[in-house]
């Protein structure tokens, strides 16, 4: 258990710390330095509370007037002051959690989006749903935290303050009340720890499948419709909703065993401390008030060194959010994991042209070898057609050519970033305006409207803009555009970009033949170099060479003017 505790803690350091020590460290200590502040007026509070409350306890006992009203009166002014300090300790806490969770959360979508890594992701069975880590767990892992923090804090403050009051009444009381402490800790920790830490982990993990599965269904329901699979679909979804309430009830099972022991220890407090100090009550000794002072510091003390018995499931949740983050950060390096992850990888290297040098590709796994020895050069002009049976490796290799895959040897030369475009065979329409899908992926850059409509008469999508109402129209483009038109679509944002190399992955497979040929015939105008995988003979004459793929790992290069598609 000291193991697993060392581990939590340093898994806990890596991801808090950056945030205290880096640049908004100022802020951050500001805001912390303000709540330690209220938190020792809270204590301040809570101790001059206790002390009127057995005041006007003593005083009701006696049957003392003046004492009570005198003791009314002063709680009365301290709560005048106390409000305000109790609401904005809660108001400054809340402000601090959201900028830690905003500079979090901004580190995370930095590491996410840098060298592809969402895209590594996909293919990474051991991170599941990073979205969720992401959305959710920053959030709850930053408001833990601080929570975390700020009762350790109370609870040392509480300590110092209240010790010494019960020090004075009763010294049986402190000595009964650190054996107490400690073994309901020990109990605690040894008796529900491991298992409900894992529990909560898997709980974390299973709604967020659960969810995911939801989300599924609604991005594809046209599909899903199509194909009248709403039963399976819907056999899919209860099954992962099953998992999430099965483990939910292993859980709660777990917990009550811990209520049991929670409930119990707390509220066997409000026996002991009256039975130890009763003696001395009863033969005047000491006071009624000085009793119920007693006893509120005893609740004081026992708060504050047993954190881990009153919140240890809250605990048991906290870990298992640093876990999930922590595992998700580990594989967000400042490298792609393909790359870091050791044994062979293509290497990439900036030149004029395209070229593949000696490449041997594999599946991102290893466990497949797509192409062997490829050596193949594409120079500007000079187009290359990639053609195959399914299935053999033309949609890898243009993915290892845009350097998302790395499995394999040998060396890819190819253009800087702003001289390649990729198309794929399904266009990504992005959440936005018809103009920034004409514009993307570099939406910064202003274009007048009438060249982005005459855009959009050269791909054959004359009415479009005024179809939905303009350039700036929203709408979901998935959705509302066909196959057809997002692939003409798609060749916009291509011409507009004039790349000195287009990447094209049957790119134009839902368009018949006199668009596809108006497509290339512009293309070839702007003078951008193509590579495609395709397979109809009527885009040959826009290409130089051929790459056929046997399916074998093995490779055959042609000329595209004597290539024949059923030689």
């Amino acid at each position: 258990m000291k193991t697993a505790g060392s581990h939590l803690w340093k898994r806990f350091w890596a991801l808090a710390s950056p945030f205290w020590r880096e640049d908004e460290k100022w802020k951050a200590w500001g805001l912390l330095a303000l709540l330690v502040i209220l938190i020792l007026g809270q204590t301040r509070f809570a101790v001059l509370f206790n002390e009127q409350t057995g005041e006007f306890t003593s005083a009701l006992a006696a049957r003392d007037e003046e004492r009570f009203w005198d003791s009314i009166r002063f709680c009365l002014g301290l709560l005048i002051v106390a409000v305000p300090i109790y609401a904005f300790y809660y108001f400054v806490r809340d402000k601090l959690a959201i900028h830690w969770r905003r500079w979090l959360t901004n580190r995370f979508l930095d590491s996410y989006f840098s060298h592809r890594h969402f895209y590594e992701l996909n293919a990474n069975a051991t991170i599941d749903n990073p979205d969720q880590r992401v959305a959710e767990d920053i959030a709850t892992f930053t408001q833990r935290s601080l929570f975390f923090v700020l009762i350790i804090i109370s609870s040392l403050l509480q300590l110092v303050a209240f010790s010494s009051v019960l020090w004075s009444i009763s010294r049986e009381l402190v000595y009964f009340l650190v054996f107490y402490a400690f073994a309901g800790t020990l109990i605690v920790v040894f008796v529900f720890g491991q298992r409900l830490m894992n529990l909560n982990f898997n709980q974390l993990r299973r709604e967020a499948d659960f969810r995911f599965s939801l989300v599924r269904v609604r991005e594809n329901a046209e599909s899903i419709a199509f194909y009248r699979g709403e039963e399976q679909e819907l056999k899919q979804v209860k099954g992962r909703f099953t998992d999430a309430f099965n483990n939910f009830n292993r859980l709660i099972r777990n917990q009550l065993g811990l209520n049991f022991f929670q409930h119990a220890y707390n509220l066997l407090t409000l026996v002991i401390p009256s039975a130890i100090i009763a003696s001395r009550v009863l033969s005047g000794e000491l006071e009624v008030g000085r009793a119920v002072q007693a006893a509120g510091a005893f609740a004081a003390v026992l708060s504050a060194i047993s954190l881990i018995v009153e919140n240890f499931e809250g605990l048991s949740r906290f870990a298992a959010g640093i876990d999930r983050l922590d595992t998700l950060l580990r594989v967000l390096p400042e490298q792609p994991a393909s790359q870091a992850a050791g044994g062979k990888t293509i290497r990439s290297v900036e030149a004029p042209h395209l070229a593949l040098e000696d490449v041997t590709l594999h599946t991102p796994n290893y466990d497949r070898i797509l192409v062997r020895n490829l050596s193949v050069s594409v120079k500007p002009g000079e187009g290359l057609m990639i053609v195959g049976e399914s299935g053999c490796g033309k949609s890898s290799l243009l993915r290892a050519i845009a350097g998302l895959w790395h499995s394999g040897s040998g060396t890819i030369l190819r253009p800087g970033a702003d001289d390649i475009l990729f198309l794929p065979q399904q266009p990504y329409m992005l959440l936005g305006t018809l103009r920034s899908q004409l514009l993307y992926p570099n939406t910064a850059h202003a274009v007048a409207d009438d060249e982005l409509c005459a855009l959009l008469e050269k791909v054959n999508l004359p009415d479009l803009a005024q179809r939905f109402g303009g350039l700036d129209a929203h709408e979901d483009w998935h959705k509302v555009l066909s196959i057809g038109e997002q692939q003409r679509l798609a060749f916009a944002r291509l011409l507009l970009t004039r790349p000195r190399f287009a990447i094209l992955d049957e790119a134009t497979s839902a368009l018949d033949i006199a668009n596809e040929a108006s497509l290339y015939r512009q293309l070839a105008e702007i003078e951008t170099t193509l590579v495609s995988v395709g397979h109809r003979s009527t885009i040959l004459r826009f290409h130089t060479q051929v790459l056929e793929l046997t399916g074998d790992s093995e490779w055959r290069s042609h000329a595209a003017a004597t290539y024949r598609f059923d030689h």
